[in-house]
C-alpha cells in the first residue's frame, strides 16, 4: 500500500485485512515502521536515518512466510520521500528490489482531505510532488500498480476490485496503458488527482 501522507493508507490497509480474514484468508499486516520509530524518537529522521528505517520495514515484511501479506507501506515510500525532503536518491535500488517481491502495489489517490498526524505530516503542499514521485519511481522500476479512490467503505470495495479479478475498473486501466505504451495509470497530469478522478470515472461508465 503505497501513497502520499494522509491518503489513508493506514485505515485501507487495516479495512482490506479483516475483509481478507472474514473471507476465511490467513492475512499479515506489517505496520508502518516509520510511525513505530517517530514514536520513540519523539522527532523525524535525518537523511542517515532514512536507509535504517527503510530496511526495518522490509526486514519486517519478509519475516512472514505464509501467508497473505499487507503492507502499510514499502521502502519506496521512504526512498521516495529521502528524494523529496533531501535530494537523496540513493535508496530507489533498494527500494525497487523489494517492491518487486509483491504480487500487487495500490496506491492510495489524493481525493481524501488532508488531515494533520503528529510528526508524520509535512502539509498538503506536498502530496502531489510526492505522488508524482511514487508514480515516476513505480514506472521506472517496472512495477504496475493500480490507483484507489472513494470515500468511506467505497475505498475498499475499489480495493477489493483491484485484487480480485477483472473488473470495469481493470479492463479500463489495461486498455489505456495498452494506448499509452505503459504498464500502469498515468493521467495526463500524473499528479492532479482531480483530473484522474473525472477521466478515470468517465471511462468506467464508458466500459459499463
Amino acid at each position: 500500500m503505497l501513497g502520499a501522507e494522509s491518503t489513508g493508507k493506514t485505515q485501507l490497509s487495516l479495512a482490506l485485512a479483516q475483509a481478507l480474514r472474514d473471507r476465511g484468508h490467513a492475512v499479515h499486516l506489517v505496520p508502518e515502521y516509520l510511525r513505530t520509530w517517530c514514536d520513540a524518537q519523539g522527532r523525524t529522521p535525518r537523511p542517515d536515518e532514512q536507509r535504517l528505517i527503510a530496511q526495518q520495514q522490509a526486514d519486517a515484511v519478509l519475516q512472514h512466510g505464509q501467508g497473505t501479506v499487507i503492507a502499510d507501506t514499502t521502502p519506496m515510500m521512504t526512498a521516495v520521500y529521502s528524494h523529496q525532503l533531501f535530494n537523496d536518491s540513493s535508496l530507489y535500488a533498494m527500494a525497487a528490489a523489494h517492491q518487486q517481491l509483491f504480487d500487487m502495489t495500490l496506491v492510495t489517490g489524493l481525493d481524501l482531505p488532508w488531515v494533520a498526524d503528529g510528526l508524520q505530516r509535512d502539509g498538503p503542499q506536498v502530496r502531489e510532488p510526492v505522488d508524482a514521485l511514487l508514480r515516476a519511481a513505480l514506472q521506472t522500476a517496472g512495477v504496475a500498480y493500480k490507483v484507489v479512490y472513494g470515500q468511506g467503505p467505497e475505498r475498499l470495495s475499489n480495493a477489493l476490485l483491484a485484487l480480485g479479478g477483472e473488473s470495469a475498473t481493470t479492463r479500463v486501466e489495461a486498455q489505456y496503458a495498452l494506448n499509452r505504451g505503459r504498464t500502469a495509470w498515468n493521467c495526463e497530469k500524473c499528479s492532479d488527482a482531480a483530473c484522474e478522478h473525472r477521466l478515470f470515472t468517465d471511462l468506467i461508465q464508458r466500459a459499463d
